[in-house]
């Protein structure tokens, strides 16, 4: 593949027969895409657990602000004891990778707290763990029917509940889910 033809800053969006449990009607954002491989968020399965949870864990002062309620994600099976945060630029944090000129993906902890006390940016998602490839793993994957890739609208990452993330990924390409079979043809 040359540099064009990489999907960083793209959805993957799970195929209806995937059955895999834990990419099942999911949506991931993939944060690199590489000849070495690929990473990404899941965006669409909330865990269950919320910032506070995470600031005490970490013995962080959490606060009583509302965003101190924040859905935490589960991002992917890979280091899900690690944390991930998704997020719009504006800010400086320590362990911070730009991805597009409009979205970084964060690793340290100063970010959280940040969250935590209404002073981190504007838009964030938090994620435990993550998804990854390796080398042309994913591009198998393509091909074998297992995903649909595009465009990764900025409202469907941040703005829409969880439930609706899987479907109006699918939307943004102009694609009805319900519409779709499981099997590959190739020609």
């Amino acid at each position: 593949m040359n540099s064009s033809e990489y999907l960083t800053n793209q959805f993957l969006i799970a195929m209806p027969g995937l059955e895999d449990e834990n990419f099942y009607h999911t949506v991931t954002y993939l944060c690199q895409h590489g000849e070495e491989g690929a990473m990404g968020i899941v965006i669409n399965r909330p865990s269950g657990l919320h910032l506070n949870d995470i600031l005490d864990q970490l013995d962080i002062s959490n606060s009583e602000l509302p965003c101190a309620e924040q859905t935490i994600y589960i991002g992917g099976p890979v280091q899900t004891d690690r944390g991930f945060v998704l997020h719009t630029n504006g800010g400086t944090w320590d362990s911070t990778l730009q991805i597009t000129p409009e979205i970084s993906i964060t690793t340290s902890k100063d970010i959280l707290a940040a969250i935590a006390h209404g002073k981190g940016p504007t838009k964030s998602l938090i994620a435990l763990g993550y998804a990854g490839w390796g080398e042309g793993q994913l591009e198998q994957e393509i091909s074998a029917n297992a995903w649909l890739n595009g465009p990764a609208p900025e409202k469907v990452l941040f703005d829409l509940p969880a439930d609706a993330r899987w479907e109006a990924a699918a939307n943004a390409l102009g694609v009805d889910l319900n519409l779709l079979s499981g099997e590959a043809g190739h020609a």
